[in-house]
């Protein structure tokens, strides 16, 4: 009896902990999903107000926000795309290693130039707008061609694939037309023969040499199975009945 009790006892500890942890997994989820949703507002938001002083306030204030804005839209893309590569290519983890150094002197700029946009005065502002932009566009340049680089290499991935499959459908293909054989060895010097002792001769020669063979037993037909769906397929309609 006693044994029994430890034992539920046991199980009630080990339920209660794997709820607790379930729980604990369950809001950690819920957490993640809240702040990145939360992050992707503030960059709309940011983009948005960006955008907006690039039109409305010429001048230099007006440039620092367009700076501001080539260079978070170039590095998004590039992290976007190198992080959606390296999930099926290894080889683009060195390149986010290197986007992470990039990334680093990326925000450090886009700080600077956020810090630039209160700065009182406007021709000070000028003569340090050719020094910022020519940094931008060395980020911006080595980021698009990580970019760029990473595109290329799935697209050529994709097209050495699609032609692998499409040898190995050639092939399967010809496998398919069995009957289009070559004809059988030897069926060449019977008619040699028979057209040197004369037309009857050959026909009867030709007879003789030819196989007797049954007609060929086609398999059975196997029961169709369920037919697979695609994305481009078109959804049947429901039908009506009146």
């Amino acid at each position: 009896m006693e044994t029994v009790i430890a034992v539920v006892a046991l199980l009630f500890v080990l339920f209660l902990g794997l709820g607790a942890y379930a729980t604990v997994k369950a809001v950690g989820a819920a957490k993640r999903g809240v702040d990145r949703t939360l992050t992707q507002a503030r960059r709309t938001v940011e983009d948005t107000t960006l955008r907006a002083r690039t039109f409305a306030l010429p001048g230099p204030v007006g440039e620092l926000a367009q700076l501001r804005l080539r260079l978070r839209t170039s590095l998004r893309a590039t992290q976007e795309a190198l992080e959606a590569g390296a999930t099926e290519d290894a080889s683009l983890k060195e390149s986010l290693g290197l986007f992470e150094r990039l990334s680093a002197h990326g925000r450090q700029l886009d700080g600077e130039l956020r810090r630039l946009e209160s700065e009182p005065d406007r021709s000070g502002l000028a003569r340090r707008l050719p020094e910022l932009r020519e940094r931008m566009e060395r980020i911006t340049t080595s980021a698009d061609s990580l970019r760029w680089a990473a595109h290329e290499r799935a697209r050529r991935f994709s097209q050495d694939d699609l032609s692998t499959l499409s040898e190995q459908i050639d092939i399967e293909a010809g496998a398919l037309r069995h009957w289009t054989t070559e004809p059988a060895p030897g069926r060449d010097a019977v008619s040699a023969e028979s057209a040197a002792a004369g037309p009857t001769a050959g026909v009867a020669a030709a007879e003789e040499a030819a196989p007797r063979a049954d007609p060929p037993v086609r398999p059975a037909a196997a029961a169709p199975g369920p037919r697979p769906t695609y994305p481009w397929d078109k959804k049947p309609r429901p039908e009506t009945t009146t």
